[in-house]
């Protein structure tokens, strides 16, 4: 089975602003690059990759696209862009004409304003994003499930991926009100990652505890949720990118055209021109 992982991130620590991983995490307080991607996915057929930020800079954004540019693994990027910047707009456009940009995340999980992204501040970078063919990669917490119920609602030209499906609290098995706030998403045509589930766990817990959280979002979002393994964070947890590729299949349950589209075929429909046209001729 051909593999297009929707979601990890390279950082360089000697990259301007790099704010985290600290010393504080010795597993991850390195450079992770191809070569270290590479490495961890030997025994998966690993066709590319999606990249995303993992700092709020401009400078990590720049960094990725230079990077994506000469690596063919990288088939697309996810960047930051402050929205809230008077040249926001500007920079998006010049972004958007980069071959491998695809999206941008601002890192919602960090700020404090559940509604920040409902804020008259960053409409016009919004809109810039929907008007350049950008898409909206969105690290959630299920804090921010209703407003972006309302987001989706006010800028339904703009496609939208739920991150890590949101952060449910996978620690305590927690499903309320997570279940139904993100049902109502997928009622209104958004996409998903399965992604970032074994980092909400305890220590200890079981992937196959998981299995509740990953039925719900398979029944949901059927066609339009997309595997991720939020690499090299995921190895932080003691799971390696193996591991939890064997465990999301088997969570799925799913099998041929199903499984292809899990594990391939949504990720490159959501992020469109550099998937397809980086595997034009190996996928049907």
């Amino acid at each position: 089975m051909t593999v297009i992982d929707a979601h990890l991130h390279f950082w360089s620590l000697a990259t301007p602003g790099h704010e985290w991983p600290t010393a504080e995490t010795p597993a991850l307080h390195r450079d992770f690059g191809p070569g270290d991607l590479r490495a961890a996915t030997a025994p998966a057929a690993l066709a590319g990759a999606v990249l995303v930020q993992s700092q709020p800079t401009d400078a990590d954004t720049d960094w990725m696209l230079a990077l994506a540019a000469r690596e063919p693994l990288v088939l697309g990027v996810v960047g930051w862009v402050d929205l809230t910047a008077a040249d926001a707009p500007g920079r998006i456009a010049h972004l958007a004409a980069q071959p491998k940009m695809r999206a941008l995340r601002p890192m919602l999980q960090a700020i404090e304003d559940s509604e920040w992204l409902l804020g008259d501040a960053v409409a016009p970078a919004i809109a810039a994003m929907a008007a350049h063919g950008l898409r909206l990669d969105a690290l959630a917490q299920p804090r921010h499930l209703p407003m972006l119920a309302r987001f989706v609602d006010r800028w339904p030209d703009l496609p939208v991926v739920i991150d890590h499906a949101a952060k449910p609290d996978a620690a305590s098995g927690v499903l309320d009100p997570w279940r139904d706030d993100i049902a109502a998403l997928a009622a209104r045509g958004v996409y998903c990652k399965l992604s970032g589930l074994r980092t909400e766990q305890a220590p200890g817990q079981s992937a196959d505890d998981l299995a509740s959280y990953v039925d719900h979002l398979t029944t949901c979002f059927g066609a339009r949720l997309m595997w991720g393994s939020d690499w090299p964070v995921l190895t932080r947890f003691g799971a390696t990118y193996a591991e939890w590729l064997a465990d999301a299949k088997r969570l799925a349950g799913l099998s041929g055209a199903a499984s292809e589209r899990l594990f391939a075929g949504c990720a490159r429909e959501f992020y469109a021109q550099s998937l397809s046209d980086a595997l034009a001729g190996e996928l049907p």
